[in-house]
């Protein structure tokens, strides 16, 4: 299992400063997905692993080794694009065989590990075929295959499967984690799909313009973001946020809702801005609740919907299990699960509590 270790790393393109004094540690065997929106460095990062982008600062290690300024060749990494990258005119097994055919593997070595990557991928029975005669899905199994079989002990993969459709993105998504499972090497992988990283990684690295804001499990990004950019970001339909201040009596005062402040929140001066926010799905609905708004929208999505409501100007989601007995421009009461409400400071930055 190969450790990639990355230290101070910074890079530019003329005089912009895409990656800014990073530091990351990618532990051996893991499956690690770097998340962001796009234009903040992400697959820039991906690229200078693999040796696709100068270095401006800091230092790439790979397996112990100092590979920051070695050739992509000598990095033992493979590399799977957004785009397949097949040459048309070959067939599967020969685009499956063709990185080993550059590095001169002799044949009974190549024709094992073309066999072994092909039945591992579902692509045994299309070996003969040509990229052309095969769907999306095939074709993206074969660029994976094409990575898998120079037997990298990192392997790198940059949105993948940003190109299909939703229900192969479903599939495909599912055979990468079986994938890991079986290869157990150390996985890099880039998306601005939420999705995608939370159902995937081992670890989750979320960057903004150049810069990590957060590394942790999926759950420990979800549960307990570093700051509002990363809260706002993961979760799906977005983390509701209420803006208000320090009230008197150590309360959270706003036009939307009022409540007493959490006891380690207590002692904050009065006047401080604060920012309240709660997942849609710790918001409740229903009579005899202390709050309320107009309810703007209701969206269907089979065994949940969600409300979205006006509550004195401030837009919130709710989701709601089933079919709720709410109509658009009704009158609804909220309440807030308490337990789980997240407090964030004018900074942005989380507040214990």
């Amino acid at each position: 299992m190969t450790r990639v270790h990355i230290q101070d790393l910074s890079i530019r393109f003329g005089s912009h400063e895409v990656i800014k004094g990073l530091d990351l540690d990618v532990h051996g065997g893991e499956f690690l997905v770097l998340l962001g929106p796009s234009g903040c460095g992400k697959s820039t990062l991906l690229h200078s692993i693999a040796g696709l982008n100068p270095v401006s600062g800091g230092s790439i290690h790979i397996g112990g080794q100092d590979m920051t300024h070695a050739e992509p060749s000598q990095r033992g990494v493979g590399m799977v694009f957004q785009s397949y990258a097949l040459y048309p005119t070959m067939t599967v097994k020969e685009n499956l065989a063709f990185p080993l055919k550059m590095a001169k593997t002799p044949k009974a070595e190549l024709e094992r590990r073309v066999a072994a990557a092909a039945e591992m991928l579902q692509l045994t029975a299309l070996l003969d075929r040509k990229p052309g005669q095969l769907s999306g899905g095939q074709r993206q199994r074969v660029a994976i295959g094409r990575a898998v079989v120079r037997e990298a002990k990192v392997l790198l993969l940059d949105e993948p499967l940003s190109n299909l459709d939703a229900k192969l993105r479903t599939d495909l998504r599912r055979e990468l984690k079986t994938l890991h499972g079986r290869l157990g090497n150390t996985m890099i992988y880039v998306t601005h799909d939420q999705v995608e990283a939370m159902t995937l990684a081992t670890r989750i690295v979320v960057m903004h313009q150049g810069v990590i804001q957060q590394i942790g499990t999926p759950a420990e990004v979800y549960d307990r973001p570093s700051n509002l950019r990363v809260a706002g970001f993961v979760g799906s339909p977005a983390i509701n946020r209420i803006d208000g201040r320090v009230g008197e009596g150590g309360r959270f005062e706003s036009p939307t809702l009022g409540i007493p402040l959490p006891a380690a929140l207590a002692g904050r001066p009065q006047g401080e801005a604060l920012t309240l926010a709660v997942r849609p799905e710790n918001l409740r609905l229903g009579e005899g609740l202390p709050f309320a708004g107009e309810v703007q929208l209701v969206e269907p999505l089979g065994n949940q919907h969600v409300v979205w409501l006006n509550c004195a100007g401030t837009p919130l989601s709710a989701v709601l299990p089933g079919q709720p007995e709410v109509a658009e421009g009704a009158r609804v009461g909220f309440g807030l699960d308490a337990a789980k409400t997240l407090w964030f400071d004018a900074a942005g930055e989380r507040l214990p509590t």
